[in-house]
Formats: C-alpha cells, sequence, structure tokens
C-alpha cells in the first residue's frame, strides 16, 4: 500500500501528476528513488513523442559574471508562447545561461552532458517536455570572456530579443556598463551585421554590387552614372549594417562611433568593442502553418 506522504514526496521532487507518482510508486513497491527512475523514463519516452513537432517559440537568456568578465546568451525554443512565459521554463532559460558561465562549456554537446539538479541537462529537458507537454530545444548559445575589459549583456520583450557584447578597456567602473548597455540596446533595436565596415566580407561587398548594378539598370540609369550609384548606395548600405556607422539610437546627433571615441576621452582610456552576438527567438525556424480546411476534413474522413 502506497501511503500519501510517500506519493506527495515523490510529486514535490519530480513535478510529475499525482497518479502518475502514484503509479510508479506502485510499480517500484514504494521505493522512491527507483519511483524517481522510472518516472525519468517514461518522462524520456514522452518526450520522444513530442519531438516531432516544431518549436520556434520561446526564451533568450544571458548571464554575465559578477566581475564582468564572462558572459554567456543562449536560446531555448519551445512550441507557445504560453510557455515561454511559464515560470519553471523561464527558470531553466537562466539557469543553463549561468551553467554556462559557471561550467566554462564551448558546446552544445558539452552543456547537454553537464550534470545540473542531479541528472544531466538532456534529462532534465525531457523531463521538463514530459511535464509541461511541449517540445523544448536548447537551439543554441554563445560564450564572451575578455580579460581588459567587460561583458554587457541586454534582453529586449521579455526574452524575445537579447544581445551580448565584448567592450574592450583597460579601464571598468559603472560608466563603462552603462556605455555598454546602451550599444547592447542599440544592437537589439537596430540589428547591425559587423562591428566595423573594415569587418565586411569582399564577398558579401560584391554580391550587393552586382545587385544594386542590375537594380540601376533596370532604372533606366545611364551606363556613365550606374557606378556613381552603386557606390553611393553601397556606402549607405554599409552604414545600416555596420554598428560604428549607425546612428545612435538615443540620440540621433552622433554615431556609435562617436559616441565611443566621446566616451574613451572622458575616462581617459580607449574603449573599442571587439564583438557582438544578437540572438531573436525562433529567427531561422520554419514554423507550421495549420491549414484549417484541411484539419477539418482530415476530421470528416475519419
Amino acid at each position: 500500500m502506497v501511503d500519501a506522504s510517500t506519493v506527495k514526496e515523490l510529486r514535490e521532487r519530480t513535478g510529475a501528476g499525482m497518479m502518475d507518482c502514484k503509479k510508479a510508486l506502485v510499480e517500484t513497491n514504494g521505493d522512491i528513488e527507483k519511483a524517481i527512475e522510472y518516472l525519468r523514463e517514461k518522462g524520456l519516452a514522452a518526450a520522444a513523442k513530442k519531438a516531432g513537432r516544431i518549436a520556434a517559440e520561446g526564451l533568450i537568456g544571458t548571464y554575465v559574471s559578477d566581475d564582468k568578465k564572462v558572459g554567456a546568451i543562449v536560446e531555448i525554443n519551445c512550441e507557445t508562447d504560453f510557455v515561454a512565459k511559464n515560470q519553471e521554463f523561464i527558470d531553466f532559460v537562466n539557469s543553463m545561461a549561468k551553467l554556462i558561465v559557471d561550467r566554462k562549456l564551448d558546446t552544445l554537446e558539452q552543456l547537454l552532458e553537464t550534470d545540473y539538479n542531479g541528472m544531466k541537462v538532456r534529462e532534465a529537458l525531457s523531463s521538463l517536455i514530459a511535464k509541461i507537454g511541449e517540445n523544448m530545444a536548447i537551439r543554441r548559445f554563445e560564450k564572451f570572456v575578455e580579460d581588459n575589459g567587460a561583458i554587457v549583456s541586454y534582453i529586449h520583450g521579455g526574452g524575445r530579443i537579447g544581445t551580448l557584447v565584448q567592450l574592450e578597456s583597460s579601464v571598468v567602473n559603472d560608466e563603462l556598463i552603462e556605455l555598454g548597455k546602451d550599444i547592447a540596446m542599440q544592437i537589439a533595436a537596430m540589428n547591425p551585421l559587423y562591428v566595423k565596415e573594415s569587418d565586411v566580407p569582399n564577398e558579401y561587398i560584391e554580391k550587393e554590387r552586382e545587385i544594386l548594378k542590375v537594380q540601376a539598370m533596370n532604372e533606366g540609369k545611364k551606363p556613365e552614372v550606374v557606378e556613381k550609384m552603386i557606390e553611393g548606395r553601397l556606402k549607405k548600405q554599409l552604414k545600416e549594417i555596420c554598428l560604428l556607422d549607425q546612428l545612435f539610437v538615443k540620440d540621433g546627433e552622433r554615431t556609435v562611433g562617436k559616441l565611443l571615441s566621446d566616451k574613451s576621452k572622458e575616462m581617459g582610456t580607449e574603449i573599442s568593442v571587439k564583438r557582438f552576438v544578437r540572438f531573436e527567438k525562433g529567427e531561422g525556424i520554419q514554423k507550421k502553418e495549420d491549414n484549417f480546411v484541411e484539419e477539418v476534413m482530415s476530421q470528416i474522413k475519419k
């Protein structure tokens, strides 16, 4: 006979439903540790059934160490926005970002095999899938390390967009961190692709030149003015995709490059953006589009 207190303890430790806990204890003759193993096995099986569903919602999470020297950004996907607002899912996302920093992880495979709350991350994710009832996936993460400067992060829209910025500076203080936050917000809002023009690959520039040339010819422009038009339009485009050439969103009177220059003079040290990363949830994932008519017809045929 399984008593109620044991069922309650198992439920608290696993998060599984009451009836599932009771069944697990019956199957394992009341051994709570074996019951946990039993539920985890069932959780893994349940998770596998959900693995085919498209997970394009989710959250971006970030974590930066107290000394601002190491930071991580991670994207974890789920199927619906409703689950993305679930506190347990939110806590899991933030825990993964911290785990990446604390355990000095570099690859997704390392993360999945890392110990977390008495199990592997891979198993913890499967248990969460079984408990909440949606497919989930740890899609990607980036980690920055900066000994001579600081890492700063920013989360926008409750986790819809996240950015991580690596600043190089001999002085690390509140003023630098505040500057980093402004730049991280800029990246979230304006989505630059590169730090500066010299970072843009030649292949990208040549491809854009070809596209702009065809556009100009289609507009009926004379050959002698086409080249000037191409260079003018290309220059404008590069300013839009390079962080340092973008107008600073907070005042619009100076570029981000000028902002860095001004702050460098104020603080008496050279400040530069070494690199950045911007994650937007679900970008590049093809979402499933349900066809209502087909769905109704399939039900009728049944």
